[in-house]
């Protein structure tokens, strides 16, 4: 008689949302409504992130926007959008009906653009939103609200009026980033979606002009989840058990694993989308096959092994003296 093997619990909590399964699109990687839908079912994902989204349309960025790097790519789209009153007549009630949990994420120039897009978003039935802080603050000297402890906790104190969950998304451009996910805690965020993209730039030999027409860009792709993971694993270490989205340079089913041994307790995938629509839902199929090949029972449990791991060598090690 064949051996029956035991089915993996994939479910997740992040803070007080509850997913199927810890795999999602990344913001800005998968449009803003049913574009990945002809590559698979969206329902079968953690939950759907939109491409933020501004209380008003926004044109973004002048042309070359996007420029292959080694190990990723280089974007300076400029968070182009419609704007949210126009995403939820346009896109919303397609995503929702697909069975998709959808995950808004929202930006703005100064805290009252973040509390109006949130406010529009307000009863919509999404099931969180994520606040993409890595946005020039006007009214900070141009300055990243992410990289300002207190810029950072005034505008999750605004995003509340969205009356949903809300992800704090954190740049990895900081001397400290965990003093900003403890603001952004402190200040009603449930979850820290770590990290955004990290600066970077291109220039063309022949033309001596960047490769952007932005001029820089942000960097994504394999190449920075070695900042991700130490992003993760720091917060984790400094700040414990607080929810955690990994984001940054998964494409295979062990790199979610290891975003998740440093603490995350979901993923989401982006850039691997560009080459391979599917890439989200074959992440999540190989995350289920990594677990039913080493006995591991749930999801939940690759959450922060890392650090029960190395608890657990210094304690030996320790011991062995």
């Amino acid at each position: 008689m064949a051996e029956t093997v035991a089915p993996v619990d994939l479910s997740v909590r992040i803070g007080s949302v509850e997913l199927p399964n810890p795999v999602m699109t990344a913001s800005g990687t998968a449009g803003y409504g049913t574009e990945l839908g002809a590559y698979m079912d969206l329902s079968e994902l953690g939950a759907l992130v939109t491409k933020s989204l501004s209380s008003f349309p926004w044109s973004g960025n002048p042309a070359p926007r996007v420029v292959s790097a080694p190990a990723g790519m280089l974007n300076a789209v400029g968070l182009q959008n419609p704007g949210v009153e126009s995403w939820l007549e346009r896109e919303l009630p397609s995503v929702l009906r697909t069975g998709a949990r959808v995950v808004a994420s929202i930006w703005g120039r100064t805290v009252a653009e973040y509390a109006s897009a949130a406010s529009a978003l307000a009863g919509a039935g999404i099931t969180a939103l994520e606040v993409n802080v890595s946005c020039p603050n006007l009214e900070g000297r141009g300055e990243m609200f992410a990289c300002d402890p207190a810029a950072t906790a005034d505008v999750l104190g605004a995003a509340a009026a969205a009356g949903v969950p809300l992800w704090a998304k954190l740049t990895p451009n900081v001397t400290d980033i965990t003093e900003i996910a403890a603001a952004a805690l402190g200040a009603g965020a449930e979850a820290l979606t770590l990290t955004n993209t990290v600066l970077g730039m291109s220039i063309d030999p022949d033309t001596a002009l960047p490769s952007l027409g932005n001029g820089g860009g942000g960097l994504s792709g394999p190449a920075i989840r070695p900042v991700v993971v130490r992003a993760i694993y720091d917060v984790r270490a400094a700040l414990g058990d607080v929810p955690i989205v990994g984001v940054g340079g998964i494409a295979t089913g062990s790199h979610a694993v290891e975003l998740m041994a440093a603490g995350a307790c979901a993923v989401q995938v982006g850039t691997a989308s560009f080459y391979d629509p599917r890439a989200p839902i074959n992440v999540l199929c190989e995350l289920r096959d990594w677990c039913l090949g080493r006995g591991i029972a749930t999801a939940a449990e690759l959450t922060a092994r890392a650090h029960h791991t190395h608890e657990t060598h210094r304690i030996t090690e320790t011991g062995h003296r």
